[in-house]
């Protein structure tokens, strides 16, 4: 992992990835569960930077789908990992959070830039 361990970076921030190791219940194998990850800024609003095509916000979005492993003992919740490279980013000195939005959850991870 790019990055891993930080709480406090720099701006520009150095060339990071953001990893996720999910556990998705038993039921929800085999169903496309909608999934978003975005920046977002101390005050919970979308960071934007600037891009080829203008202000873009900083998010990903995509669809996750698991399958049920042959042999998996019934209610198993069943491992799920993806990771996202993201390059130096200039943001301004604040607090920041990595927030993903999957199957009707949320979670996030801080940072502050100094």
């Amino acid at each position: 992992m790019l990055g891993a361990g930080w709480s406090m970076t720099g701006s520009p921030t150095a060339p990071q990835a953001v990893a996720v190791l999910m556990k998705v219940p038993w039921d929800r194998a085999n169903q496309k569960l909608p999934m978003a990850l975005r920046l977002l800024d101390a005050d919970g609003q979308p960071v934007y930077l600037e891009g080829p095509e203008g202000k873009q916000p900083v998010e990903s979005r995509g669809e996750l789908e698991v399958g049920r492993p042959p042999g998996m003992a019934h209610g198993s919740p069943i491992d799920a990992s993806l990771a996202l490279n993201v390059q130096s980013m200039p943001l301004a000195p604040g607090r920041y959070e990595w927030r993903l939005e999957l199957a009707e959850q949320t979670f996030g991870a801080l940072f502050q830039v100094r």
